[in-house]
């Protein structure tokens, strides 16, 4: 069964096979806020499965940390164990998406630069929230510690939704 025809069958409410989805590949703007938390988040939730989960940016922030708000609001909800991996923003390129069985956008435009400029993965690119009402999650970069516990419990219940698929 190819990445396209899962993707589909989840469409329309079938259940992705757990043995199918190897690797998840989550993409935001800088990889400093969103993604890495998304990448973290869905980790923990598909603990117990084959799946790997990575993130990278369209504009990666390559010589920055992750955002040490987000950092914090992971601490507080459990997830101490990403320390121990130090994330590294990485650029999104073509052979990650290649790899990716499935791609998670934080934002439709995001998502239609990926199917443009990648035409190839068109059908496994889609929005982290695409099972919770499929709006943008914003980016949370330089706003308020308010605005990032918002988007962090986008992303976890994001994240919960997308792991019954894994």
């Amino acid at each position: 069964m190819t990445t396209d025809t899962r993707i589909e069958q989840a469409n329309r409410g079938q259940a992705l096979s757990k043995s199918r989805v190897g690797r998840v590949l989550v993409v935001c703007t800088g990889n400093i806020c969103r993604s890495p938390t998304a990448e973290i988040v869905l980790r923990a939730k598909s603990k117990g499965t084959q799946t790997q989960i990575e993130s990278a940016g369209l504009a990666a922030a390559v010589r920055l940390d992750m955002c040490p708000i987000a950092a914090e609001i992971l601490r507080e909800n459990g997830h101490i164990d990403f320390e121990e991996a130090g994330h590294r923003p990485r650029q999104l390129d073509g052979p990650m998406l290649h790899r990716a069985d499935l791609v998670l956008a934080m934002e439709r435009a995001q998502l239609q630069w990926i199917v443009t400029t990648f035409p190839e993965t068109r059908g496994k690119v889609f929005l982290m929230s695409q099972w919770n009402g499929g709006q943008d999650i914003a980016d949370p970069y330089r706003q308020s510690e308010e605005m990032y516990r918002h988007v962090f419990a986008l992303i976890e219940r994001a994240a919960e939704s997308w792991s019954r698929h894994f």
